[in-house]
């Protein structure tokens, strides 16, 4: 299984916005919801219209069964307002066009079907290692970029160790290679 990495770079998350916004809006609000909410791919894509009408968006966590709870902040809430203008309540968020599950319309898209756009945005921009689990790095990433507050983020990942989160967000990796730039035999 191959290792996906964080998108670092501000400046290239929002060209991605601009330009998913631009050519598809579910695939942009998908990517504002992986972002900005830290969710697991599979929970995202559970989510519903009437799941994110609130102040707050809560999900029950696939993989610990937890629930997760994170405040709708003013970008993400403008993009939801505006893509769920009209749907039904039931409906859920991100929908395709196939007949996946139950051969009823309306099935929310699969994680390879978000794992092949993100894949693709990110050979657009030049982005190496990313998949759709790049989106809850970033959200990390950034998060600790700009509290530091390892204990919080571990809390938002439900992740029992701050080594656990490090890894995660790729910041040991950060420190391995800041620490061999000054180590040379």
């Amino acid at each position: 299984m191959k290792f996906v990495q964080p998108i670092r770079d501000q400046r290239k998350i929002e060209a991605i916005k601009q330009y998913l916004k631009e050519r598809n809006e579910r695939d942009y609000v998908l990517f504002m919801v992986g972002i900005n909410t830290g969710f697991r791919i599979a929970d995202i894509l559970s989510l519903t219209v009437g799941g994110v009408k609130g102040t707050h968006i809560e999900v029950v966590e696939g993989k610990t069964g937890k629930v997760n709870t994170i405040k709708i902040r003013k970008k993400l809430r403008l993009a939801l307002d505006h893509y769920i203008d009209g749907k039904p309540d039931h409906e859920y968020l991100f929908t395709g066009r196939s007949k996946k599950l139950s051969g009823a319309v309306g099935e929310p898209i699969c994680t390879s079907t978000a794992y092949k756009l993100l894949s693709e945005v990110a050979r657009k921009f030049g982005l190496k290692s990313i998949g759709a689990h790049s989106m809850r790095k970033s959200f990390g990433f950034h998060y600790y970029e700009k509290t530091k507050d390892i204990a919080l983020l571990m809390d938002i990942f439900n992740h029992s160790k701050e080594s656990i989160t490090l890894l995660y967000i790729g910041k040991d990796q950060d420190k391995k290679d800041e620490s061999l730039d000054e180590f040379e035999l």
